[in-house]
């Protein structure tokens, strides 16, 4: 019996690690597409969205570590970041234009999960009903799709928040930073969360509870 729960919590941790893996290697290949934009040298990526999705779908704590691993690939080398002959490479790009974008992922990360974690009601102990997450239960009512659409545009709020106080910091100028790194992306923005909103509802709680 004994080591068949030891057996089993070496498998629930093997699936944990490879999903911390998988989230950063889901967010390096996003990094590599992006789309330069006029007027900034912050270009248009993926990276937000699956910085959002992974957050979503590994939780508050393992969404963190996988893009914490994420930084680390990035900061030792591994060409995982937006390959751009205008920004530093390796740890470097972490302090340039765009290091305050790839510093607030973790923070993302984890705000997304957390706000997505399963809970009780108030006042009911019962197995059926009670768990918060979108998609626990059959069908999503809105309430939960304003949950998962809440918790979805905190954590690119947070992204955005982190940019913005970088190139701030870069410029000396408020103003300058979001007109570089906050205003050219709000509709590219809008549209990914139109897209993971219905996809974080309907899958969070099947990946969730493999892990």
């Amino acid at each position: 019996m004994t080591d068949l729960a030891l057996g089993v919590r070496r498998a629930a941790w093997g699936a944990r690690v490879l999903a911390v893996v998988l989230g950063a290697v889901l967010v390096a290949l996003a990094a590599q597409v992006s789309i330069p934009l006029p007027g900034t040298p912050v270009p248009m990526t993926l990276q937000p969205m699956a910085v959002l999705l992974v957050g979503g779908l590994l939780g508050a704590r393992f969404g963190a570590l996988s893009m914490i691993l994420y930084l680390a690939m990035g900061a030792a080398g591994l060409p995982v970041f937006t390959p751009s002959p205008l920004l530093l490479p390796g740890i470097g790009r972490l302090f340039g234009q765009t290091g305050g974008y790839l510093l607030a992922y973790p923070i993302a990360a984890y705000a997304v999960g957390a706000l997505l974690t399963p809970g009780r009601r108030p006042g009911e102990n019962t197995p059926e009903g009670v768990l918060l997450t979108p998609g626990h239960r059959p069908g999503v009512s809105r309430t939960q799709w304003a949950r998962t659409a809440v918790a979805v545009l905190a954590g690119l709020v947070l992204i955005y928040l982190g940019g913005l106080a970088q190139l701030a910091i870069l410029t000396g100028n408020l103003s300058a930073a979001a007109r570089f790194g906050t205003l050219p992306f709000l509709l590219g923005d809008l549209v990914k969360i139109a897209v993971l909103v219905p996809v974080l509802a309907k899958v969070t709680p099947t990946i969730r509870a493999r892990l």
